[in-house]
């Protein structure tokens, strides 16, 4: 998170407790419903589960099916970063029998879950390791002495870019659901190990796709990449750093133009969710092409693929152009 996020107060983020009370006492308690259907109300009589944006609510889907009610906080092309929890929303965690959700990625969603009677609450974080990213992530080298580690910005929580975190995810989301309605354990045990199986499949997709490669450096304007960068051996070079709307230095604007000369990079990558005019500024600056490279953190119809399947194997479509695949 920026600056700006980092010093907002707490009390500037939470709902106060009057108005939650106001929404329930007027029974007032909707989501928007993942697949952009209108808002729909939780305590149905299926096990319902908040998600807090889209990679948690198609983990909900795959692993609950049939036997699940699902929601999400989040609604289709907005910004998830910049997430301010409603008063009804907060209501309807009441409503529901689980909420998953991603920590430290919204914060109105933490303060919110913190605050929940919600009994079963899962962590996708909890369920996987989280490393350390700046703006320059993975196995690049000496040459620039500036790309030494990059700016460090925390812990990253893109874990659902890379298909062997979110396959760890998954199980342990299965197994929250287990515990939780055991009436349909069975179902959800196996539901998560054919998710888990295509997951790994995936895996190897990308792992075959990118393993020679001309170049092993991309620039993207979202420090978003980075697990999927350590995965597969290359290098993401960031315009800006996790959180996608802060704005570049001049001095790394400059880095970046050295670097991509040196290391023969040919794409400036950017995102369906936020502007692209850093991308394409940079680009015309150093006449590199743009290309659009998803971090899957909604839906809509500029997204290249109608889920996060389509839209993972589009990305390597693009990664395989952009480094010139062999």
């Amino acid at each position: 998170m920026n600056a700006r996020r980092r010093t907002r107060s707490r009390a500037q983020r939470l709902i106060p407790a009057a108005a939650v009370a106001a929404a329930t006492a007027l029974g007032i308690g909707t989501l928007s419903a993942c697949s952009g259907d209108k808002a729909v109300a939780a305590n149905t009589s299926k096990f319902d589960v908040v998600a807090s944006f889209y990679p948690m609510a198609f983990l909900a889907d795959r692993i609950g099916g049939d036997h699940v009610h699902v929601t999400t906080l989040t609604s289709p092309g907005q910004e998830p970063h910049d997430l301010e929890i409603s008063p009804q929303q907060i209501a309807s965690l009441e409503e529901s029998d689980a909420v998953l959700y991603l920590k430290n990625l919204q914060p109105s969603v933490d303060d919110a879950v913190a605050q929940s009677p919600v009994k079963t609450k899962i962590d996708a974080a909890s369920l996987t390791t989280l490393e350390d990213h700046g703006d320059e992530v993975g196995g690049h080298a000496a040459g620039h002495d500036s790309h030494e580690g990059g700016e460090s910005t925390g812990k990253d929580p893109h874990i659902w870019l890379d298909p062997v975190r979110y396959a760890q995810v998954a199980e342990g989301v299965g197994k929250a659901f287990e515990k939780a309605d055991p009436k349909h354990a069975a179902d959800y045990k196996k539901n998560t190990a054919a998710l888990v199986k295509q997951l790994n499949e995936l895996n190897t997709e990308f792992a075959d796709g990118l393993a020679h490669t001309r170049s092993k450096v991309f620039i993207t304007t979202h420090a978003a990449f980075g697990y999927l960068a350590e995965r597969y051996g290359l290098t993401e070079e960031a315009v800006s750093g996790l959180d996608p709307e802060s704005e570049p230095s001049a001095a790394r604007v400059r880095d970046l133009e050295r670097m991509a000369k040196a290391d023969g990079v040919s794409t400036v990558f950017y995102e369906t969710l936020v502007s692209d005019k850093t991308a394409r500024t940079l680009a015309r600056d150093t006449g590199l092409k743009t290309d659009v490279l998803d971090p899957i953190e909604g839906i809509t119809g500029k997204s290249r693929g109608k889920d996060y399947f389509a839209v993972q194997r589009a990305n390597l479509k693009a990664l395989q152009q952009a480094l010139g695949a062999k």
